[in-house]
């Protein structure tokens, strides 16, 4: 007999308490916080905008009415557009921030985390432009604690150019200390470097051509040191080899001092380190390489550099795939500002609740359970493995 999961409603109701109700008080119907609990379960179930939410809804009103506040019933589709629509996204978020400390928490307790990672980078929502209207596709910049498997913040930006400015506001919304952060080149930037390590992290950023002077010295002065095999420089190497796929793929982790004579080196706060990644590729008898470089204000532990690298890498597998694969995302055609920008958000925190929970079905299979069966949806919200 599988055992019934309960949730109390005043439990859930209180992470949305110190979110406004944007709606005018005339003819108002539908509890706020019963409007926001049932658009997050419709999506950890499935919905993908506010009509489906509202189908959803119906089909379970019995039960819903059985735990929620709804003196008139489930509400109808445009109730979820409007407020969804009304919300400010950056309150919206904010009022998720208790939960998610709590989900670190354990998430860090699991895990025995001590350093966590927390990668940076960018997301476009192909198919949400209005070429009518002049709005662009929504591009928003989140952060991913990889080792969690966790969206802690995002920040919407209009254009992938604008991340500069976004990344560091996104900072401010999340636990610095004692993490280390990674960016691709397009934040490699001195302001976001001295952020970070002022704000008690540690990071590991992309080099590539838009630092044009730094990626060349770095360039230059690995190359020197490879002529002699890395043995003049302290260096520290770390090599992985993994199979599948079709494929073999070896990986050199390189991880040397910055020599003093690096041009501009002092105008990064913080650097400490080099940082080479050397991938060799053999599939159906092609082999393809590739180089990438890093700075970095960790000390010397070539380990640590690699489990950055690799943990990066996962945004894309691990979030942004999933996110594309598993709530179709990228198809999305909600073209409202906030109401796409708050939709986001709700995809990547239920993403997030489904990364936590224990069970051993894909992240597919756990959302389709939301749908079909009301325990495993309690379970999933209330972090509960049944």
């Amino acid at each position: 007999m599988v055992a019934q999961v309960s949730i109390d409603f005043d439990d859930l109701a209180q992470h949305f308490e110190q979110l406004d109700d944007p709606r005018s008080d005339v003819n108002l119907q539908h509890p706020f916080a019963s409007v926001i609990a049932i658009s997050l379960m419709a999506v950890l179930a499935g919905a993908g905008g506010p009509t489906a939410i509202a189908e959803w809804a119906r089909h379970k009103a019995e039960w819903l009415v059985k735990f929620l506040p709804l003196p008139h019933g489930v509400p109808r589709k445009d109730v979820y557009r409007r407020v969804l629509s009304a919300i400010n996204s950056q309150a919206f978020q904010a009022c998720f921030g208790n939960w998610l400390q709590d989900l670190c928490a354990r998430a860090q307790a699991a895990t025995g985390t001590t350093q966590p990672l927390l990668a940076i980078d960018g997301k476009t929502l192909r198919r949400s432009h209005d070429r009518n209207n002049g709005l662009g596709a929504l591009h928003s910049v989140s952060v991913w604690a990889a080792d969690y498997g966790l969206t802690l913040a995002q920040v919407a930006c209009d254009e992938k150019s604008n991340e500069i400015t976004a990344i560091p506001e996104l900072l401010k919304l999340v636990h610095i200390e004692g993490a280390i952060i990674t960016i691709d080149a397009m934040g490699t930037q001195k302001k976001i470097a001295r952020q970070i390590v002022e704000g008690g992290g540690d990071f590991v950023l992309a080099l590539k051509g838009n630092q044009g002077t730094l990626h060349n010295e770095v360039i230059a002065y690995v190359n020197e040191q490879l002529d002699t095999d890395f043995s003049d420089c302290g260096a520290r190497r770390h090599v992985t080899r993994e199979t599948g796929h079709g494929r073999q793929e070896t990986r050199m982790y390189v991880q040397l001092p910055v020599p003093e004579h690096l041009k501009g080196a002092k105008r990064w706060t913080g650097l400490k380190t080099i940082g080479v990644v050397m991938l060799m590729c053999l599939r159906d008898g092609k082999e393809t390489s590739d180089v990438r470089y890093y700075i970095s204000s960790l000390p010397l532990g070539v380990r640590r550099f690699a489990r950055a690298v690799r943990g990066h890498w996962g945004i894309e597998n691990s979030c942004h795939w999933s996110l594309d694969f598993t709530y179709r995302e990228d198809e999305s055609r909600i073209r409202e500002t906030r109401l796409r920008e708050n939709f986001a958000w709700l995809n990547r925190f239920t993403h997030s609740l489904l990364k936590q929970h224990s069970g051993r079905q894909s992240l597919v299979m756990k959302r389709r359970s939301c749908g079909w069966n009301e325990n495993f949806l309690l379970e999933v919200l209330a972090g509960k493995q049944g």
